[in-house]
């Protein structure tokens, strides 16, 4: 941990990027391996989303089940040590590329939710929002037997269920009848400029980035590291496994996410 601390230590303005790795000590799975491959089927698109009423219908019946393990986890030491690390005053800014929000139940307040929040909805159409619970009500309402059926736990708040998605009845947006989807970035989708732009705005201004529990993979990350590399920006990192940036690094620990984190911030706090 000395050389971990002692880069903490010597940075007092950091940024954080965090991954699937922070939340798998609260149950919720994560996407890849330690080579940074696929585990399971690629989440579907944004095009094939809204391009498609079966697509839709298959997403919901799956994401109906999956919500109540995804929403009812709590945080682990991980989200725990880095909100210790903001309140100690090391944490200029934290970004997530998770969408369970539980970088915020755990105390953290500096946070970017790069790819949304899965407990929020948007409607395609009219831009309404709409709340997660709403759509609980309305599926069990419309779907007779829904609740019964059972599922095992996916990433994301998805499960694994093979049924007849076709028998499914989707609600649309309660003012214009418009589609409904998850306010989440979707693979094919873009980040919204304004958060891409706040993110870049905090990486300007830290003296260091510290990412955990991420292989990096996805572009929407990655860009950021490539930045801070570009601007000479000190870069460590908390992963098992491969990471897209390892060449990147100065420095890389490759233990358990949480475990490490919550060693650092006790031993920055002595």
């Amino acid at each position: 941990m000395q050389p971990l601390q002692q880069f903490i230590a010597q940075h007092r303005q950091l940024l954080v990027l965090t991954g699937a790795g922070c939340s798998t000590d609260s149950g919720i799975p994560d996407y890849r391996d330690g080579e940074g491959l696929w585990k399971r089927r690629k989440p579907i698109l944004y095009q094939e989303f809204m391009g498609s009423e079966a697509i839709r219908q298959r997403y919901w019946a799956r994401s109906y089940l999956g919500w109540q393990p995804f929403s009812q986890a709590i945080p682990n030491p991980a989200h725990h040590a880095l909100a210790r690390l903001e309140l100690q005053g090391r944490i200029g800014q934290l970004v997530t590329q998770n969408v369970d929000g539980l970088h915020q139940k755990a105390g953290s307040r500096r946070v970017i939710d790069l790819h949304g929040r899965l407990e929020q909805l948007c409607c395609q159409s009219c831009s309404e929002p709409e709340s997660r619970h709403w759509m609980q009500q309305k599926l069990t309402s419309l779907n007779p037997g829904i609740d019964a059926l059972s599922a095992t736990t996916a990433p994301d708040g998805d499960a694994d269920l093979e049924i007849d998605f076709s028998r499914i009845t989707i609600p649309g947006c309660p003012i214009c009848g418009g589609i409904l989807k998850p306010d989440v970035v979707f693979y094919g989708e873009q980040v919204p400029r304004s958060r891409i732009a706040a993110v870049y705005d905090a990486l300007h201004q830290a003296d260091a980035l510290l990412v955990a529990g991420t292989s990096l993979m996805v572009f929407s990350a990655f860009q950021f590291i490539r930045e801070a590399s570009r601007r000479g920006t000190p870069i460590a990192a908390v992963n098992q496994g491969k990471t897209r940036a390892d060449h990147l690094f100065q420095l890389k620990i490759e233990q358990p996410t949480a475990e490490t984190l919550m060693t650092l911030a006790a031993g920055l706090a002595e």
